[in-house]
Order: C-alpha cells, then structure tokens, then sequence
C-alpha cells in the first residue's frame, strides 16, 4: 500500500483498475460456474443416449425448477455486464481515497485558510506524486505570500515610524520660529533674532530634504562639520528660551573647544531632550555640554536634567520604544525620545536615561 502511494498517478490508477478488473473477471468466473453446477442438478427434458446405445428418458423440470434455471441464466447474464462495470467503480473509487481524497482535502483547507487572510499555517508533505508536488508548491506560495506581507507590513510600520519621527521633530523648530516671528512683530528683534530665524528656516529645509530621500529613520545621512561648543551652548540655550518659557534654565558647559558633528542633528536631538522635560518639568531645567571619554573614545555629551516626576521604570530599562501609549507610561513617553535614541546611535553614540536619587529626570545623549 505505502508503495501504490509513492507511485504517480498514471501508473497508480492502471494499477489499482488491473487488480480490480482482474478480482472482478475472477469474482464473474466464479458465479458463472457455480450458477452452471446448480443448473445441471435440474432435469433438461427430451432423451439421452449412453455409450452403450440404451436411450434414456431425462424427465421434465418441475415449473419450480424451470423458474430457478431461468433465474440462473439471468445471474449469469448479469454477472457478466455488472460486475465488470463494478470492478471499474470500485477502482476508481480505491483509486480516489489512496491516491485524491487527502491532497484535494489539505488543498481545499489551505485556500479557505488564504481566503480568511490566514497565513500563519503550514501545508504538509502528503505524498511523492503529482498532487503532492502541487502541495509542495502551494506551500512555496503560502510561505512567499507570508513573507511578502509581512516585509510588507514591516515597510507601512518603517514608514509610519519615519512620518512620526518627521511630524514630531518639526514641531520644536516651527515652535522656535514661531516665538522668533512673535518677537519679531513685536519690535522686540534684533539681527541675532534674523539669523536664528534664517538658521531655523535652513534647518527645516534640509531637515525635509533629507527625510524626503530616506526609507527608514535609521537611514539619516550624518553630514559633520567643525562647530564650537560655545555655538551650541548659546543655540541650546537660545532653544531652552523658546520651549520652556516659563521655566528656570541654566546651561552650562566646559571650555570652548571645537567639535565634529552634524550640527543639525545635534539640535534635533537637543530639541526633542529639552522640550520632553519641559513637559514635565516643575519648575526648573538644568543643561550641560562637555566633552568626555566615552570606551576610549572623546565624545560630546548633552545632558538635559529636569526636576519632574522622573521616568518610568520600564523606560529606564528597556529604552524608549516608538508609539508607546500614555496611559501605559503617563511621564516621559513618545517618539522625541525614541527618535533621539536613534539619531545618538547614527552619530556614534547613545542615549542614557536616569531618574535621580533625590526625584527628576536626566536624558543622556552622546555624540562620537
């Protein structure tokens, strides 16, 4: 049987109506015969001659016994137009479960499956012929599909992640310009306030240009340049001022020295830092810029300390992750955090955060 299995169909189903047709011609063999030796028990009528010239009378059949031997003639008849034509039935149908009945069902089972948008299954090996050549291939096609969608879905969840990432770290330089345009219309500018204008509006411009040809956040060209640290302090402060008004901020920062960095992705990182704890924030920040040894490595790091509730254990842990939900991490959530962590990483770095022994909040981030 395991071997009838292994066979094609073709060779398979001659086999399977040879044997049939074969156990059907010997099953009609069989009745005929017996159907023969009950009709010579019954008398045939006329005479019979016997081998030495007596002749004998054979009697007449009983009407009993003429009905049973055209009852038998007709068994004969029959047996031989329907068992044959049974034997071939019978065939098809021995042929159909060993061979169609669970390929068809695994088959079936599996398109209903696809057609539910249910991918997550997998298509056995049911045999070595044809149909389980076509299930085999079936399950390329499940698999391919299965992988298809998910890349897919990987590609919608990158680009949903970089539109979050582009809203979000638009919204501290449109703030910026915003309170630049107001001092502006309120005669209170200056040609320092027209260059951070200017400033702000290039970023901006770069900033789209650049996202605009990327895939993935991940993807961020690092364009370095030689910078002052004493540019950055009077920038991060300058961006403290405008995204936390109200609050007391003191920047400070170690001697000047000059630095490699992107300087615009710096001040995105130091936009998202600053206005995540102003946010949450009481009533003071607190920002500082120096330069250290990192593994061995001279690094540039920004530190931004605000005297709030602090972070949640969990982000502390295992880092900020992207569209984390409010309710689940009510302080210190959402994709400013995540999007920085990602941009540090891109420029050689890291960013750490900590909570403070005596309660608020400290964001870490280093720049190679």
């Amino acid at each position: 049987m395991e071997r009838l299995k292994k066979m094609g169909l073709r060779s398979s189903f001659f086999l399977v109506s040879v044997l049939c047709m074969a156990a059907a011609l010997l099953l009609t063999y069989g009745i005929y015969q017996v159907c023969a030796k009950i009709y010579d028990t019954y008398p045939r009528s006329g005479i019979a001659f016997t081998p030495d010239g007596v002749v004998m009378d054979l009697g007449r059949p009983t009407p009993e016994q003429e009905h049973m031997m055209r009852l038998l003639n007709k068994i004969q008849l029959l047996a031989v137009l329907i068992v044959p034509v049974s034997g071939l039935g019978l065939a098809g149908i021995v042929f159909y479960h060993l061979k169609l009945k669970l390929p068809i069902a695994v088959l079936s089972e599996s398109t209903e499956r696809i057609r539910m948008h249910n991918l997550d299954f997998s298509i056995p090996e049911v045999s070595a012929d044809e149909l389980g050549q076509i299930c085999a291939a079936f399950e390329f096609m499940r698999a391919e599909l299965l992988h298809t969608n998910q890349e897919l879905w990987r590609q919608a969840e990158e680009r949903r992640r970089l539109n979050a990432a582009f809203a979000h770290d638009l919204r501290n330089p449109i703030t910026v310009l915003k309170g630049t345009v107001k001092m502006l219309r309120q005669g209170s500018g200056d040609m320092q306030t027209l260059e951070r204008l200017e400033t702000y509006t290039l970023r901006i411009e770069q900033y789209v240009e650049a996202m605009s040809s990327i895939q993935r956040l991940e993807q961020m060209p690092v364009c370095r340049k030689t910078v002052n640290t004493s540019v950055l302090r009077k920038e991060v402060q300058e961006t403290a001022r405008m995204l936390a008004p109200t609050l007391a901020v003191l920047v400070t920062a170690q001697e000047e020295a000059d630095v490699e960095l992107d300087h615009g992705l710096f001040l995105t990182v130091a936009e998202n830092l600053i206005g995540n704890a102003a946010r949450y924030a009481q009533s003071r920040l607190e920002i500082v810029l120096e330069l250290v040894s990192e593994k061995g490595e001279n690094m540039l790091l920004l530190t931004v300390l605000d005297d709030g509730a602090g972070y949640p254990a969990e982000l502390v842990k295992d880092g900020p992750k992207p569209f984390s939900k409010k309710h689940e991490e009510p302080v210190h959530f959402g994709m400013g955090l995540y999007s920085s962590q990602l941009l540090c990483a891109k420029h050689g770095g890291a960013l750490r955060l900590e909570n403070g022994t005596d309660g608020g909040a400290a964001a870490k981030a280093f720049f190679s």
